[in-house]
């Protein structure tokens, strides 16, 4: 089979060696009875190797035409398990048609979205494992009072166990990316839904850290404070500072604020 050229556009960088390959696909540790699992972007399928051993109901979702041809030809018994679309713009919850993990080599360059697409879709995916650019790797498993601590730390944690598993170099991949790679994993954890109105959490997160450097009461206040909510103690806070559950209270007092 010919070779499979990476392409830029769609930010490859394709795994060349096995051993780290193989010590992905043994992360996955598996939720309950979920067998299926959705490889994203498996370009030549090095870590689909270690991953169609019997042990999981195995689908793959790739966008480059040229992949979807190798992969075909490489593994007939995937035939009608190869999602040829763009990840981000797909149902994929509906293809798979109940839970199941996430498995991947995240491109770089579109790996946040793919976690702001697995978000809604978070009573599904009940397990991640993905590697990806090391500093939002560790920015996802970040805990709050660290400087990487973001928006998606947040979220993701809202729902989510998460853990920093291993670093990967780059000369482990073809081509070699210029940045250092990371390793995580992500586990559904008990959390049905937030004790506060989610929508409203979730826009009080983004605009929270949307200019980390202020305080609270300035970075949230094109939100519209009440005059009580700019007494607030709580405000005096950079976004950082505060875990899931001071997020949630956050935002159970600004909806209450509004609605005095």
């Amino acid at each position: 089979m010919k070779k499979v050229r990476p392409k830029k556009q769609f930010g490859q960088h394709f795994l060349i060696d096995l051993s780290i390959a193989e010590k992905i696909a043994g992360s996955i540790k598996g939720h309950r009875n979920v067998k299926k699992v959705l490889e994203i972007g498996p370009g030549m399928g090095v870590l689909t190797d270690f991953l169609i051993d019997g042990k999981w109901d195995l689908h793959l979702v790739e966008v480059d035409r040229e992949s979807i041809g190798y992969m075909k030809e490489k593994y007939p018994s995937l035939k009608g398990r190869i999602i040829e679309a763009d990840y981000l713009k797909y149902d994929v919850g509906k293809e798979m048609g109940g839970p199941y993990i996430v498995v991947g080599n995240f491109p770089y360059n579109i790996s946040s979205q793919i976690f702001f697409k697995i978000l809604p879709e978070k009573d599904q995916v009940v397990e991640v494992v993905c590697m990806l650019q090391k500093e939002v790797a560790k920015r996802i498993a970040s805990p709050k009072g660290n400087k990487s601590y973001g928006i998606l730390s947040v979220l993701l944690q809202a729902f989510y166990t998460v853990e920093y598993l291993f670093d990967v170099p780059p000369s482990v991949f073809d081509p070699p990316p210029k940045v250092d790679s990371g390793v995580i994993r992500l586990r559904r954890n008990e959390v049905r839904e937030l004790p506060c109105d989610e929508k409203l959490f979730f826009r009080v997160v983004k605009q929270a850290f949307s200019t980390r450097r202020k305080t609270l009461r300035n970075s949230l206040k094109p939100m519209g404070l009440s005059d009580e909510m700019r007494e607030e103690r709580m405000l005096d806070q950079r976004a950082e500072q505060l875990g899931v559950e001071e997020f949630v209270l956050l935002t159970n007092k600004l909806e209450g604020s509004w609605k005095l």
